[in-house]
């Protein structure tokens, strides 16, 4: 089932056709992402698997606008990105914004936790100092981190403390959709649950999209809505996560689900159930 089909009644707040990237080889060029088309439904999650180097990484940078796609189109709120310079693209980063995979590089080590999350604000000019430090406060305490954090370094905290500010950082600008690119993989499993339950009770209160990158096929059962398989740069099958990892079609998904040691297990209520379902709440 197309991913645009799958809550044809909500409106898609990402939308990207047929978007090809490629970069130059050797020997001409070399394609990393191929004819992609996806769509994601407002305050929605889209889980997009594949194992690496498939071009999933690619292809969120190229949604963002951080690298250029070679054709396709890319809409958010139905304003198309794919042909604006970069210039014309700064006033659109607040809509769109990327949670990194490692928490320990992504954050510059000689900041404090409160220039960090005020650094974005300052760069868009919004408010003023005081302005600005309420918004700050108020985003450090949505991602549960106490106020003292404010004047401490990154290396000062643990891995999941590290990406409390990472994902505080990426809200900030209160954006409408969010990359998650690998946002637990660096992490315990029973601090990846605190995470998940954080993005999702984020989600619930900001009203965010999430594209939630991953290989792990037991969080992405988690915490999105539905999935996106990605095989050498190309979607190769798409549906409701639960139909799926249980009726996956496609060869490439079901080695997929194989190779990771998936277990899907069907609970009396009909709905899904993985390790995160125990230990999350």
């Amino acid at each position: 089932m197309p991913i645009s089909s799958l809550l044809a009644e909500d409106v898609p707040l990402l939308e990207v056709k047929d978007l090809t990237v490629s970069f130059a080889a050797q020997h001409g060029r070399t394609t990393i992402v191929s004819d992609v088309s996806l769509s994601i439904p407002a305050g929605k999650t889209l889980g997009l698997v594949g194992e690496s180097g498939c071009g999933k990484s690619t292809l969120t940078r190229a949604i963002l606008r951080l690298i250029d796609a070679d054709s396709g189109s890319i809409k958010v709120q139905g304003n198309e990105w794919s042909g604006l310079t970069r210039r014309q693209m700064i006033s659109n980063r607040q809509m769109a914004q990327l949670i990194f995979q490692d928490p320990y590089s992504s954050l510059n080590p000689r900041w404090r936790v409160g220039r960090l999350l005020e650094e974005p604000l300052i760069i868009h000019g919004i408010g003023d100092a005081a302005e600005r430090k309420q918004r700050v406060d108020e985003m450090l305490a949505a991602v549960g981190l106490p106020e003292d954090a404010l004047t401490k370094f990154s290396h000062q905290f643990s891995g999941g403390q590290r990406q409390r500010i990472s994902i505080a950082r990426a809200l900030i600008l209160r954006p409408k959709l969010v990359i998650c690119d690998e946002p637990v993989s660096a992490l315990d499993v029973s601090v990846q649950a605190q995470i998940l339950n954080l993005l999702v009770d984020l989600q619930e209160r900001f009203g965010i999209t999430y594209l939630f990158v991953s290989h792990d096929l037991a969080v992405v059962e988690y915490i999105a809505d539905a999935v996106a398989v990605m095989e050498n740069g190309r979607i190769v099958e798409s549906g409701a996560t639960q139909e799926l990892l249980r009726k996956a079609a496609h060869p490439y998904t079901r080695r997929l689900l194989a190779s990771g040691g998936y277990q899907a297990y069907q609970g009396d209520d009909g709905k899904g159930l993985n390790a995160y379902s125990s230990i999350a709440h």
